[in-house]
């Protein structure tokens, strides 16, 4: 308890943020349906709002050496606030992408922030209690994300400003703490090559884990809209896919601890193929099969970015970490960049199934991978510790990476 109250003000951010700025994306996808944006212009958001995020990332750390972290955080939230209420004042496809740029750079800086002044925080007997904390609240506003949208009006002035009043409202609990802000943290080198150095595979597996999450993310409520769901059906499902990968973390992890990782990223790829399959054929089958099928999906899917981590992690130094951590979350925003464009361009010429086809196909392509990498040389003597690690920014490194440390040193 005492450790819940003492981060209570960060976690309550994270929250905040989350409902604020995280049901943006769902929103968007139903209100341009609305409105009769085309499908590839509702998937130009969801690539703007990663394309701002990856700017986030970059970007906060030096900026919290520039102005602070209370200051810069300020920032953050007003751009996203910025960015959320302007979505009713001009109606226009590309307008709304520059605001989901705006909204993308938010989460992004927050998140950056929020996780150094934690990184500050916690001690090393705090460290895990704090982290399965962090992570709990961090699913459960992304679930809250999704099913706000079964209760918020379609392009309606009043949906967004409910918004930003959520994501303004996350201003309050970091900026009126009265705990003095840590150091500035040294900002990580981005070395995307570094990822590819140590695991081609698990290189390979973020970009697949971005082309997935962030298609069914920012694209899912077409294809629900396309397959005749209504909006709070739409949340629902959204909401499934988040649980069926919050339920996935601890078995996987278990596997992910006692077997080949790259076995593991293989078996995952092929049940997102057939969790692809069975949401396709599903579609017709009544509300419930088609929740169900949302779920194995996220099931499927969601776990792959900590495992192919943990994987890359395993042929990483102590010194690498928080480098390395910050290249795979470059390689991840690659692949969130480009999918959901290019998801939606497929709805829009071959119909919803389209998007899980593409899906299937880099899953498909990452099995072949993997096969060839389990050829290419042996698994690693050590592990470093399974842990669920949340794509929220680069210094999520600087969190974890102790943790994995303990694990080696204990196995050696």
């Amino acid at each position: 308890m005492r450790l819940l109250i003492s981060f209570a003000a960060l976690f309550l951010s994270v929250i905040l943020l989350q409902l604020g700025s995280g049901g943006v994306a769902p929103l968007d996808a139903i209100s341009g349906a609305a409105l009769g944006f085309s499908t590839s212009e509702i998937g130009i958001l969801g690539s703007a709002h990663f394309f701002g995020f990856f700017i986030g990332c970059w970007w906060a750390p030096r900026l919290m050496g520039e102005v602070g972290h209370s200051r810069a955080f300020a920032a953050f939230v007003a751009c996203g606030t910025i960015g959320i209420l302007a979505h009713m004042l001009v109606i226009d496809a590309h307008a709304w992408a520059l605001m989901r740029v705006a909204s993308g750079l938010c989460i992004a800086g927050c998140y950056t922030i929020i996780e150094a002044w934690l990184q500050a925080k916690v001690t090393n007997a705090t460290r895990g209690r704090a982290m399965g904390v962090y992570r709990v609240v961090d699913i459960g506003g992304s679930l809250g994300a999704q099913l706000m949208i079964g209760v918020l009006e379609p392009a309606s002035y009043v949906s967004y400003n409910l918004l930003a009043l959520l994501c303004c409202a996350a201003l309050f609990p970091l900026t009126l703490t009265k705990t003095a802000p840590p150091e500035t943290p040294e900002a990580p080198r981005l070395r995307p090559s570094l990822a590819w150095q140590r695991s081609p595979l698990a290189a390979a597996a973020v970009v697949v884990s971005g082309v997935t999450g962030a298609a069914f993310r920012m694209v899912g409520p077409v294809y629900g809209i396309e397959v005749g769901l209504r909006a709070e059906q739409i949340a629902l499902f959204l909401a499934a896919y988040v649980l069926g990968g919050a339920l996935a973390q601890v078995p996987v992890g278990w596997i992910a601890d006692k077997y080949d990782r790259r076995g593991v990223l293989i078996g995952l790829s092929v049940g997102s193929a057939i969790a692809c399959a069975a949401t396709v054929l599903l579609a017709g089958g009544g509300t419930v099969a088609v929740f169900t099928a949302a779920a194995l999906f996220g099931f499927a899917t969601l776990p792959l970015y900590s495992v192919a981590t943990a994987h890359a992690h395993d042929f990483a130094e102590t010194r690498e970490r928080v480098e390395l951590s910050a290249a795979l979350m470059f390689l991840y925003a690659v692949g969130a960049i480009a999918s959901p464009w290019v998801a939606s361009l497929g709805i829009e010429h071959f119909g919803p199934s389209a998007m899980f086809l593409m899906i299937a196909l880099s899953n498909l392509a990452l099995i072949g991978f993997g096969i060839a990498r389990m050829r290419a040389r042996p698994a690693p003597d050590s592990k470093t510790a399974y842990t669920y690690e949340p794509r929220t920014s680069f210094l999520i490194g600087r969190l974890l990476g102790r943790g994995r440390d303990r694990r080696k040193d204990d196995e050696r």
